[in-house]
């Protein structure tokens, strides 16, 4: 298989689809500003943020990052081990990763090769805890992440000894198709694993998880049989229309990983917990906007939500009239500001069904995954003005809130109106371009 090598090191840094790219000269100043469709084509060509964000690692001292640390209120060094924030549900959390390959089609990105091969990671309540703790990452995949950002100053299996929540291949819990099914899709350059506490979270609540990694699209895809296949994506020349390529390439990834959990021989062998008839679907940045590509290939999605992603596939006049939700940051997606939010409310137009637009004041690009979490315990300022725990129990409360109403029919009251738990959470009327 082609182009499982060392990852590209382009020493520039990727900001995600919508979101301002920013070095460390920059800082904060760079996050207050939204950006152009054309400035976005400049910016995004290459790098990963995640290397980009532990990039800061090497210029920050020892005594910065301790500060850092004591203002967010924790108690950490340079040896501290990363952790993730434990689930908020009554389930223990199994995971297990799929190995899946779809012959039907050739790679995207790599043509010859004439199979689409892809890797899952699947999270679901347990009967009880397992014995071993799951990996975040391998320690080789953490060596190529920090590599592509040129970071020599921490060990290179750092990110692999981040402590997660789940148990490896832990017995599965739940009634025979009694559990909704949730996908999650990452940003661009980014691995499925940056999704590990939101997927951890929706598990212990008693949803099935289901995160891609989009192979050739992201640092660092590792298969069984040891093969590492890098960022092909991360050298091409951006523009709108290959955006638009990007969210229906993951579209066709999304329908097939569907149908190798729900069809007649599925690939998991809890799969006969899942009901088919309660699938949703979340994604972070270009997996957010991935989600609309999704929902209109695909019409097992019966919910979805785009977390601060720029969209560039069209809903048809017809509309779309399945629940959606709409969740970002200010800076980039407040109505009426800039050719990101722009795209937001050109959807919003075609949304026929249910539908919220959600800001997060002072969260940054990063503060919707698990690097807003463990950037602040590296004690790295990204320019976010919320910190990354605060954050995480934000984009988690509302995700499972949405999926709690539209999968299982609960009464979410969160989501009419402001909440006095969570003022940073702003409720927007793109036809007026107001948010309160």
């Amino acid at each position: 298989m082609g182009h499982v090598t060392e990852p590209v090191d382009t020493g520039r840094r990727y900001g995600g689809v919508g979101a301002p790219a920013h070095t460390v000269r920059e800082g904060a100043a760079a996050t207050k500003r939204g950006i152009s469709r054309g400035e976005r084509g400049r910016i995004l060509r290459g790098g990963v943020v995640a290397a980009g964000l532990l990039a800061f690692v090497a210029t920050t001292s020892v005594a910065s990052a301790q500060s850092g640390a004591a203002s967010a209120g924790l108690s950490l060094t340079s040896s501290s081990t990363p952790y993730l924030p434990k689930p908020t549900g009554s389930h223990p959390v199994g995971t297990t990763s799929l190995y899946l390959k779809d012959t039907s089609r050739p790679d995207p990105w790599v043509p010859s090769v004439k199979a689409r091969e892809l890797m899952a990671s699947l999270w679901y309540p347990a009967k009880s805890p397992g014995r071993k703790r799951a990996p975040y990452m391998t320690p080789k995949e953490s060596e190529l992440l920090l590599k592509s950002g040129e970071i020599t100053s921490v060990p290179a299996d750092t990110l692999s000894k981040t402590r997660t929540n789940a148990f490896t291949d832990a017995a599965p819990a739940g009634r025979e198709h009694g559990l909704p099914l949730v996908v999650l899709s990452p940003g661009h350059t980014k691995p499925r694993t940056e999704l590990t506490a939101l997927a951890e979270d929706l598990a212990s609540r008693g949803y099935v998880v289901a995160a891609i990694d989009h192979t050739y699209e992201n640092v660092a895809t590792t298969f069984p049989d040891g093969r590492v296949a890098t960022c092909v994506t991360c050298e091409i020349e951006k523009n709108p229309a290959w955006w638009e390529k990007l969210a229906k390439s993951r579209a066709a990834d999304v329908s097939f990983v569907l149908d190798q959990l729900t069809g007649s021989k599925p690939k998991w062998k809890g799969a006969r917990l899942i009901d088919t008839s309660r699938i949703a679907m979340a994604g972070h940045s270009a997996g957010g906007a991935s989600t609309i590509a999704a929902m209109l290939k695909d019409s097992r999605i019966r919910a979805g939500i785009d977390i601060d992603g720029t969209t560039e596939v069209r809903i048809p006049d017809s509309g779309l009239a399945r629940p959606f939700l709409f969740l970002g940051k200010p800076a980039t997606y407040t109505p009426g500001k800039g050719d990101a939010a722009a795209t937001w409310e050109r959807d919003w137009k075609q949304l026929n069904g249910w539908k919220r637009w959600l800001l997060v004041t002072g969260a940054e690009h990063t503060s919707f995954t698990d690097l807003g979490v463990l950037v602040d315990q590296l004690g790295i300022d990204v320019g976010a003005d919320i910190s990354g725990i605060r954050a995480m129990d934000i984009t988690r409360r509302y995700v499972s809130a949405f999926f709690d109403l539209h999968l299982r029919k609960k009464s979410q009251p969160l989501l009419d109106k402001p909440s006095t738990r969570y003022p940073e959470v702003e409720h927007c009327s793109p036809e007026t371009r107001t948010c309160q």
